[in-house]
């Protein structure tokens, strides 16, 4: 009987341990994915904003400054088609068509943010940049080394992220250099804290999908995109606030 209850004591801790190796391997193939597509974004980013042809095409130098031009909106607008089609279809989808579009949503990002190498300077660029990847690494650690569950407050800051796209979008109207400041402050802390959720949610979904090969691997795309949303949403606020303007 003892050696019994021995045996499923071994299994037990063989069944926690394959899943615990399992898990790491899933979060570095989140990570990689997620690092790889903003090396992506960044290549593209850098082409664009340093070939004038491809410039031109995207943007227009104005009295009011660098625009979009027609093309150029459809470059920033296409990502969130991406995003959309990833978070309704994926499911529907092979794995190597969701990678695909990964990667797809990274390149035209690139395309869309090769202006801020244009107006801010390279060496701010590369200090918020580490900056950013200090604060991500940090907020990513706590969300998957923490026992305490972070649902309740997912919740909150996805009510935050609501109210930030409201008042994000009634200050295109109103201009207001206040509004903007806190806008910009709200949105690093609530980026900041869904990094740590999105991370812990990650975590869980495996424990959920891992035994299956397939849909491990649409969730690890997914991971890495929330992973990258909430990288390049800090990356950006904080931009405001340490950028220097050519």
């Amino acid at each position: 009987m003892a050696d019994y209850d021995n045996r499923l004591m071994r299994g037990a801790a063989t069944t926690a341990d394959t899943m615990d190796m399992g898990l790491r391997a899933h979060m570095l193939r989140v990570y990689n994915y997620m690092t790889g597509a903003l090396a992506l974004t960044g290549v593209v980013a850098y082409v664009v904003a340093n070939t004038p042809a491809l410039l031109n095409a995207f943007y227009q130098m104005t009295a009011q400054g660098l625009q979009p031009t027609i093309l150029g909106w459809v470059v920033m607008f296409a990502p969130i088609g991406l995003v959309l089609l990833l978070s309704f279809r994926i499911n529907h989808m092979s794995q190597g068509a969701a990678q695909a579009t990964f990667w797809g949503y990274a390149a035209l990002m690139g395309a869309s943010l090769s202006s801020i190498l244009i107006v801010y300077t390279g060496a701010s660029v590369a200090l918020t940049f580490f900056v950013t990847a200090a604060t991500f690494g940090t907020m990513s650690l706590y969300g998957y080394t923490t026992k305490r569950d972070l649902t309740g407050f997912g919740s909150f800051l996805f009510m935050g992220l609501i109210g930030l796209l409201i008042a994000s979008l009634a200050n295109m109207f109103f201009q207001s250099p206040m509004i903007s400041f806190v806008v910009s402050v709200l949105g690093v802390l609530i980026f900041t804290g869904l990094t740590a959720w999105d991370t812990q949610k990650i975590k869980n979904t495996y424990y959920e999908v891992g035994r299956d090969g397939a849909l491990a691997g649409k969730a690890a795309v997914m991971g890495a995109l929330a992973l990258y949303l909430d990288f390049i949403n800090i990356f950006l606020f904080l931009l405001r606030f340490m950028g220097n303007r050519r």
